[in-house]
């Protein structure tokens, strides 16, 4: 990843006006960045998440997770949180969540996504139009890098089953016709469907790195290089030795949810070292529990929406199970 992003806050002045006052902490917008690991095992009626934190320079933010709606669950990388200089709190994208109605069949044209996921991408495009605009000096990044990532995992709906879907928002940058900034536009999204895997092709962990250069070596390699590590896991307990079994196998999907996330439960500590990570899981009927919950205080903000929420809707707000 160019070294301009992977500083993990992009610091990027608005243009002012002719005459106006040049009080730039009035003016500036903050980009901060999140970097790490999503690790998901689809596995018999249940989805094990977790992501882990690869901070990009003291500055950055964690990955965070957010329901997106009753079926989908998100991991957010990249630019997740923007902070305006004159505004006490930052733009956390994974606290403003949009609201999801039916699905529309007049709504998304020929070859796009399916309509759940396209109306996804556009709300968060939506969100991050205004903040994008406010970027008018260069931005360096790669002609397929992506400004901002959204892992969305969960249930498609029509009994499709399990997807994982990685959702990348780019951004292009033009000379403006007055003035010597740069006019920023953020582009639609680009949908790339993780899992399932095609036809015949083996069902196995999914690893999504940012940025993908990341050195470490994924969990899959691990358990096939049979390291140390993973193999005094195994040993400990027969269960998860045979959710490993199903890995190597390509039939993840068999796997006992309970013991694959005792599983990950064991083996984050030995991938992430002394970074932080977080451990969830979502059951085919929209309920999300924690195994490890996010190390930063899960703050509620109630919205309008939350005065018309049921009761039983779902959240990732729940307290970790003792």
């Amino acid at each position: 990843m160019n070294n301009s992003l992977a500083r993990g806050a992009l610091i990027l002045m608005a243009a002012l006006p002719a005459g106006a006052p040049t009080r730039a902490q009035e003016d500036e917008i903050v980009a901060n960045l999140a970097g790490g690991r999503a690790i998901i095992h689809v596995a018999n009626d249940a989805i094990i998440f977790a992501a882990i934190d690869h901070p990009l320079e003291s500055k950055s933010v964690p990955p965070r997770v957010a329901a997106i709606d009753s079926r989908h669950i998100g991991i957010f990388f990249g630019a997740s949180e923007w902070q305006v200089t004159s505004q006490p709190r930052p733009i956390r994208l994974d606290r403003e969540i949009p609201h999801f109605g039916s699905a529309d069949p007049r709504y998304v044209p020929e070859g796009a996504a399916e309509q759940d996921l396209e109306q996804i991408g556009v709300a968060f495009l939506e969100k991050l139009r205004p903040l994008v605009s406010q970027l008018h000096h260069p931005i360096e990044l790669k002609p397929d890098e992506p400004l901002f990532q959204i892992v969305l995992l969960g249930y498609a709906p029509k009994d499709y089953g399990p997807e994982v879907w990685l959702v990348e928002y780019q951004v292009e940058q033009s000379a403006a016709a007055r003035g010597d900034y740069l006019q920023t536009h953020i582009l639609r999204p680009r949908f790339t469907q993780v899992y399932p895997p095609e036809k015949r092709q083996p069902k196995t962990i999914v690893e999504i790195r940012v940025p993908s250069n990341l050195p470490d070596i994924p969990l899959l390699g691990l358990i096939q290089q049979n390291a140390p590590a993973i193999a005094r896991i195994r040993s400990s307990d027969p269960h998860i030795n045979k959710v490993v079994e199903q890995i190597q196998k390509g039939e993840a999907q068999k796997a006992d949810p309970t013991a694959a996330g005792d599983f990950l439960r064991a083996a984050l500590p030995i991938l992430a070292g002394d970074a932080h990570f977080f451990l969830g899981v979502m059951t085919e009927n929209g309920r999300f529990d924690w195994i490890v919950p996010p190390d930063e205080p899960r703050e509620k903000i109630k919205t309008t929406e939350d005065k018309t929420r049921p009761p039983d809707a779902p959240t990732l707000q729940q307290k970790p199970k003792p």
